[in-house]
């Protein structure tokens, strides 16, 4: 009985494909072949990989108009060879204008970061939030209801991950090409549907911290201040 109800879930998803196949070339026709022959979306999404948050949908954009890469709380790390392979090919084959760095309300990895519960493998993942929680600690305790101290650490974590995209030589190198490119920080809500403006954007390499600006003249990074 269970494989009967698992084939016919998937046979729906099959099935809802064939309609939306047939629903978008009558009223967008030739839309699906000019897709096939290129994609020139003018935006990278870097946003959480919540089930939640689709990331096309919210902004009423169609297939081809929104690069996007997903993990679990939006997580920008430089050692992540998955999400800096979708950061260089934006950048320097597609030529994104703009990052858009999205985390959501409620969000269970920024919330999981926050306790010390052991949850496997995911905790190697979540230390990259703490890092966050911990430089703003102070603050983030002052705030006594805990669903607006996790939700203001979702901000922070937003703001934190727009910077470490701006600290790749990826995008700096965009930059010193003189190539229009902004990094911007949003979030979601689940609870209205609603994106927020974080008003952290970011189109320099002078708008960041020296210490972060990698040196154009030569290899590594500058250890000014």
């Amino acid at each position: 009985m269970a494989g009967k109800e698992h084939a016919s879930q998937l046979a729906q998803l099959l099935e809802n494909n064939r309609e939306w196949s047939e629903r978008i070339q009558q009223e967008r026709p030739g839309f699906l072949e000019k897709l096939a022959a290129q994609q020139s979306p003018e935006y990278l999404w870097i946003g959480c990989a919540d089930s939640r948050v689709p990331a096309d949908q919210i902004v009423g954009l169609l297939p081809g108009e929104l690069f996007v890469h997903r993990n679990v709380a939006n997580v920008v790390i430089h050692t992540d060879m998955n999400c800096m392979s979708v950061l260089q090919y934006a950048v320097e084959v597609l030529k994104v204008k703009h990052i858009i760095v999205c985390g959501h309300y409620g969000c269970g990895g920024v919330r999981a970061a926050m306790h010390e519960d052991e949850l496997g493998l995911i905790d190697n993942w979540l230390c990259h939030i703490r890092d966050v929680y911990f430089r703003h600690r102070e603050g983030l305790d002052a705030i006594r209801d805990a669903r607006t101290r996790e939700d203001r650490l979702c901000e922070l974590n937003v703001i934190a991950q727009v910077h470490n995209v701006c600290y790749t030589s990826i995008v700096q190198n965009a930059w010193a090409r003189k190539q229009p490119l902004t990094v911007n920080g949003w979030i979601y809500g689940l609870h209205d549907g609603l994106l927020k403006d974080l008003r952290v954007s970011i189109d320099s390499a002078e708008a960041i911290s020296r210490v972060y600006r990698v040196q154009m003249q030569g290899p590594g990074i500058s250890q000014g201040s």
